[in-house]
């Protein structure tokens, strides 16, 4: 477990595309008066950084040392995520460039420094996978919802797309590669193939969920925010039916099944240790029929309201991508995922188990 130059590359990439991800936000919301867009933001941010107080807390009690109110004080003011990759950075650089292979007990610091830096950005990937969905997923559908409603759209609007669909995608593949290199007893996702893949089958089938719920708030907004309410209930039910142990304190638990549903409204996480072959087939074949309903609905109904020069290739887009998404999953799981070959073991858990005295012990646990 080695925290490398190419690592230490990826995590200045990944502040690069946080940093202008949240200038784009920013930028949207004022150019365009999207006020749903700041409440978007401010809630994903609250409660990013509300997680990530309580890892510095929980973090700074393991070591035996008190709770330091400066780090109160930078969360308040919404600057944890900031400074997790000052840490995150500064330990990096220190891990891959400049450690001094002639210190005494090498061998042994060199691990505790690798380890505590992979740690770190382990965290920084778990944080900004919940700020994607909380935030960024939302503000992307009303994105497409105000370039789709106004039929003309210039250069910044695309722009601005284009930025949130890979910061999207970033964030979830990098979590993913973060996450098996901080447990050692995990396969990593190694090569470039199984990322890519894992890469289009996230984004395909976003995209086509997204798409589909703009076209059903053309339709009817009460009834698109309803299916959205309902799928988070779902979700919600779900996390506590797993009985998931995520955080050490009841209140952050409820917080994270809050969070865990609003994730399963766009995209299937495995929030328990479990194989999960069944419920991702029925979260997808449901995923299919309300798909293919949402079209239904929307040809049964025109709208005066909505450019209908667009409508016929947004529909051939959301099928394409539904099935370029589901054909990408069946491809990485049948040939690309780490644990293929292990058909009797259960899948790894998107977070933590615990086997191993870490800072993972403060995800998900089975």
């Amino acid at each position: 477990m080695k925290y490398t130059k190419q690592n230490f590359m990826m995590s200045v990439l990944g502040i690069i595309i946080y940093i202008t991800d949240l200038i784009v936000d920013i930028w949207v919301s004022v150019r365009f008066s999207m006020k749903d867009t700041l409440s978007f933001m401010l809630f994903g941010t609250l409660v990013v950084q509300c997680f990530s107080y309580s890892w510095f807390k929980a973090d700074l009690k393991k070591a035996g040392q008190e709770s330091q109110h400066c780090f109160l004080l930078l969360h308040c003011l919404q600057g944890g995520i900031f400074t997790r990759y000052w840490f995150a950075l500064k330990r990096g650089y220190h891990a891959a460039f400049t450690y001094d292979s002639n210190t005494s007990n090498f061998m042994e610091e060199q691990i505790d420094l690798h380890k505590e830096v992979i740690d770190r950005v382990t965290d920084l990937s778990m944080l900004r996978l919940f700020e994607t969905y909380l935030e960024g997923c939302p503000q992307l559908i009303l994105q497409l919802y105000i370039l789709l409603g106004h039929g003309q759209a210039n250069f910044s609007q695309y722009a601005a797309i284009m930025v949130s669909c890979c910061a999207i995608s970033w964030s979830t593949v990098d979590y993913q590669v973060a996450l098996r290199k901080s447990l050692p007893d995990k396969k990593l996702l190694n090569g470039l193939c199984p990322k890519i893949t894992y890469l289009f089958y996230k984004f395909f089938t976003l995209l086509s969920w997204m798409l589909s719920v703009v076209l059903l708030l053309f339709v009817n907004v009460k009834i698109a925010l309803f299916m959205l309410l309902f799928l988070w209930l779902l979700g919600v039910i779900w996390a506590f039916k797993k009985n998931t142990q995520f955080c050490t304190s009841v209140s952050m638990e409820f917080l994270y099944r809050i969070v865990v549903g609003f994730i399963l409204i766009f995209t299937f996480f495995n929030i328990k240790g479990q194989n999960t072959k069944c419920p991702m087939s029925c979260y997808y074949i449901v995923r299919v029929l309300g798909t293919l309903g949402i079209l239904i609905v929307f040809w049964v109904c025109p709208l005066t309201i909505f450019n209908s020069d667009y409508f016929m290739p947004i529909s051939i887009t959301i099928v394409l991508t539904l099935l370029l998404g589901i054909l990408f999953l069946i491809v990485y799981y049948g040939t690309f995922h780490p644990n293929r070959s292990e058909e009797t073991k259960c899948d790894e858990i998107d977070g933590k188990p615990v086997i191993r005295e870490c800072r993972m012990r403060y995800f998900l646990m089975e």
